[in-house]
């Protein structure tokens, strides 16, 4: 599935989904990650042409270690909150790797990964916080096996591996924003 009123990029790094994972119901966790590419950099079209597969591995030396990285995300959510999709939500997308949550390995099979542009150094923004609880909030609704206890980040998934979206994701904050999302959809539903 392609999300509506979503910019949408098709990736040609993602394969189907287990045929034991059911479409609807086996969907059941959000893993939110952190990117930039070069390091530091928040240029979304370094990111796009890497999720793409054509990435001009000349364009800085970094990307050279990056020539044969197959990687993708259901979601890339930029600073500006915008959020641009590049794999269909009943695939599986090559986001997390080696990985582990509650029991289940391949954590890949079931969930859908959503990138946000940034690092570990600089404070995500206040837009990035806002839409990546809103798309989640709307991935909630159609997947109901999807709780807020299941949203999580990479670095839970692969502790040893991975750090991301690392310490300068703030929680309470998301927290508070998907609170706020919820709250706002709730007086337009009711009312």
């Amino acid at each position: 599935m392609v999300l509506r009123d979503i910019s949408y990029l098709a990736s040609p790094h993602f394969d189907a989904r287990p045929q034991h994972i059911d479409s609807h119901t086996g969907i059941d966790l959000i893993v939110l990650h952190a990117i930039s590419l070069p390091d530091g950099e928040f240029e979304a079209q370094h990111i796009s042409d890497f999720f793409l597969g054509k990435l001009d591995n000349n364009a800085h030396p970094s990307f050279q270690d990056l020539a044969d990285v197959r990687v993708s995300a259901h979601f890339v959510v930029d600073r500006q909150g915008n959020i641009t999709q590049f794999v269909p939500i009943g695939k599986r997308a090559w986001h997390a790797g080696e990985s582990e949550w509650q029991g289940k390995t391949n954590c890949n099979d079931y969930s859908i990964g959503i990138e946000m542009i940034g690092d570990e150094r600089k404070p995500f923004t206040r837009k990035q916080y806002t839409e990546t609880a809103r798309l989640c909030r709307s991935l909630m609704q159609q997947y109901p096996n999807i709780d807020k206890t299941r949203i999580i980040g990479h670095q839970d998934i692969a502790p040893t591996r991975k750090w991301d979206p690392g310490k300068q994701f703030d929680w309470q904050h998301f927290r508070r924003s998907f609170a706020h999302i919820q709250y706002l959809y709730e007086k337009e539903h009711i009312a």
